[in-house]
């Protein structure tokens, strides 16, 4: 099988597909959450690293008003043109996830599934989290999902799974390469097995993911004030299903409410 080095996300299409199939249990998911946990009625939404929009086109398309940014202009573009194809409004915007202002505060803010963990520096992160903070209304939420490194047990090294849309199949397999707990770094290296009905191939991408005990991430939140731990969750994003964090604790959802 031919292999293509390169960033996945720079191909939406099968980086939408792989991450978008299972959008269903969020999607249900995030507005139960703006129910249960927010102190103001849930409208305007926006998502920070929103890729694809795989989430935004389905709160969109459910009355919500949505926005977000993002740094790969492959992806905004995909998203906008979808957002579009349903006469949405285009906006999605390329932009930085740790330095970003919005025009109108918002109600809701979400961003699930690790992209937080490319931020590569505690500042960065702490910005991060300044510039949600900054873009929420009062009794607003920000729902944060990602993966932590245990300190005890073994954590999880790998992760595969496989989506089909058409004629269109991709399997992707994740796997921890290794892991400097003093730099605060996990490489990974990442492939999608592509198949067409004219062509098979592999894509294969490594990226770098920041570490986060759960020590550590306490300590992060306590420099943003602003915000206020409502609840934990894990990921599979059952409401009646609340964590605590805890030496062993890996998949965790922070649902922070703007003070």
């Amino acid at each position: 099988m031919e292999t293509i080095k390169g960033h996945l996300y720079d191909y939406p299409k099968y980086y939408d597909l792989i991450f978008g199939d299972d959008w269903k249990a969020e999607f249900d998911f995030l507005q139960s959450c703006f129910k249960k946990h927010a102190t103001r009625k849930v409208k305007r939404l926006f998502e920070p690293a929103c890729g694809t929009g795989r989430l935004l086109i389905k709160l969109a398309q459910a009355g919500y008003q949505v926005s977000g940014n993002d740094l790969n202009q492959h992806a905004i573009k995909y998203c906008n043109d979808r957002l579009e194809r349903f006469s949405f409004p285009r906006s999605a915007v390329l932009g930085d996830m740790s330095d970003f202002k919005l025009k109108k505060p918002v109600d809701a803010a979400f961003n699930t599934i690790n992209s937080f963990r490319h931020l590569p520096s505690e500042t960065a992160a702490k910005n991060h989290l300044k510039c949600v903070a900054d873009a929420l209304a009062p009794g607003g939420l920000y729902i944060l999902g990602l993966h932590l490194t245990p300190t005890v047990g073994e954590p999880m090294q790998s992760e595969s799974w496989s989506a089909r849309r058409g004629n269109l199949q991709i399997n992707s397999h994740m796997q921890s390469i290794s892991t400097d707990l003093k730099k605060r770094n996990e490489h990974l290296e990442m492939t999608f097995d592509v198949y067409t009905p004219s062509r098979q191939f592999q894509l294969f991408d490594t990226m770098d993911y920041r570490t986060y005990t759960a020590p550590q991430f306490k300590a992060l939140l306590k420099k943003v004030p602003e915000f206020e731990v409502v609840e934990l969750y894990d990921f599979m994003y059952e409401m009646d299903f609340t964590i605590e964090l805890d030496a062993q604790t890996e998949d965790v959802v922070f649902i922070l409410r703007k003070k």
